[in-house]
């Protein structure tokens, strides 16, 4: 595609939106694509669904789940806490999470090249570095068109409170990018007929646009124009379902809503469980504030105070429910911090992407596991090192996915979910 066909690429898409919001009362949202059928999983894999709880920023692993408890240079004021799993420890500010790390594979042997904030988030994100010829599809992406949409009625691929940047489709289309979730209390926006305007008048103006399309299509057979046919009938076969209750927070019993906290990063995942419960396929959701470049004890105790509740709530959540062996959790982040405590940053920490720490729980991954580890400092991976294209290949065995199939762009280049990686079977049960 020249840059003249993109622009009208580009064109087109916005036209056609912006008619439906105008003609319809609705959204054209990237929430209808993928496949419909999910494709056959690999022989072993459990997980039907992902959570993927992204921790923005970069997440200091000394402080959380690499604690260095003989290294008072590395541990500053921060004390380091047992956890209900042998051998594995956590920083002291996630004492809740404590008492659930017998659910949780840690691996502390993360490790990855891209130290900037967009770049580790982009790899992280696609298995693929930033290149200006090319948008690489989202995990998300990947995970819809290769599993297909468990529940035709809703969302395959939902991000909450996350970038479209790093939760697109890229070169597979704005149909597998994720229906986007601002504020998790106000559910997914412009899926309901609005209440000034009448049913009657909503299917005129449904067939007006129906009529228009097929016409343009029947001169000009524009595939965008077919696209968007069928992009209008799932929009509004999503609006007359059932299951769109699912966005809906208000339904959660007060019991739930003392269990993961008031804050929007609680809500998000309290959404999360609501949406895999109905058969969404991948689920992102974000919390910021992890650049703790200045005053880095202040920023972590802030931060873990969110996730600290809401995360154990999660799991407990989806296991009291079933749920946690079909879908599996993951805690990622771009990279670690520092081990040096920088004084004059007021004890900031900086990037720090040669060694850091992510989690898996559930999806048949092994409970109060520990893989890889870093050295005294936990500045360098020492063993067991896991790169980001691995990571996210084992997120696709869990899913039954074929994380290296060949899927080429449209340019013609081949392309796989996690490029070159291996999944790390060594944290599977």
């Amino acid at each position: 595609m020249n840059e003249f066909e993109h622009q009208n690429e580009t064109t087109r898409r916005s036209f056609m939106a912006t008619a439906a919001r105008t003609l319809l009362g609705v959204q054209l949202l990237p929430l209808v694509g993928g496949e419909s059928a999910a494709a056959a999983p690999i022989s072993g894999a459990r997980a039907k669904s992902v959570i993927y709880l992204f921790m923005s920023g970069g997440m200091s692993h000394v402080d959380t789940f690499d604690p260095k408890p003989r290294k008072k240079d590395v541990m500053g004021p921060l004390e380091t806490l047992p956890s209900k799993a042998d051998d594995i420890f956590v920083g002291q500010h996630l004492r809740r999470t404590a008492d659930v790390m017998d659910k949780v594979c840690v691996v502390n042997s993360m490790t990855s090249r891209q130290g900037a904030h967009e770049q580790g988030s982009y790899i992280m994100h696609t298995s693929y570095a930033m290149r200006g010829t090319v948008k690489h599809p989202s995990l998300g992406a990947w995970a819809l068109k290769l599993g297909g949409r468990l529940n035709p009625e809703i969302p395959g691929y939902v991000a909450i409170d996350s970038s479209p940047e790093t939760t697109g489709g890229g070169f597979f289309g704005a149909k597998f990018s994720a229906a986007p979730i601002g504020s998790p209390s106000e559910g997914l926006k412009d899926s309901h007929r609005p209440g000034s305007v009448e049913k009657d008048a909503f299917d005129r103006r449904l067939a007006l646009a129906d009529r228009l399309n097929r016409q343009f299509h029947q001169r000009y057979q524009n595939a965008d124009v077919e696209a968007y046919q069928e992009l209008y009938k799932e929009a509004v076969r999503l609006m007359n379902s059932e299951d769109l209750k699912a966005f809906n927070l208000n339904d959660e019993p007060e019991s739930a809503r003392k269990l993961y906290g008031g804050g929007r990063f609680a809500q998000g995942c309290m959404l999360a469980r609501r949406l895999v419960e109905h058969g969404v396929r991948f689920v992102e959701v974000q919390l910021g504030g992890w650049d703790t470049h200045y005053d880095n004890f202040a920023g972590i105790e802030g931060r873990c105070q969110e996730f600290d509740q809401a995360y154990p709530a999660l799991l407990q959540d989806l296991a009291d429910r079933g749920l946690l062996e079909s879908t599996l959790v993951v805690v990622a982040t771009e990279f670690g911090r520092t081990p040096e405590i920088k004084a004059e940053h007021n004890n900031g920490r900086d990037h720090h992407p040669s060694a850091f720490t992510c989690l898996l729980a559930g999806g048949g991954v092994k409970g109060g596991f520990r893989y890889g580890s870093t050295d005294a400092k936990g500045e360098k991976v020492k063993e067991n090192p896991v790169e980001v294209q691995d990571f996210n290949a084992t997120i696709a065995h869990a899913l039954g996915v074929p994380h290296d199939k060949v899927v080429m762009s449209p340019s013609r280049r081949p392309f796989r979910f996690a490029d070159q990686g291996k999944p790390v079977l060594e944290v599977f049960a």
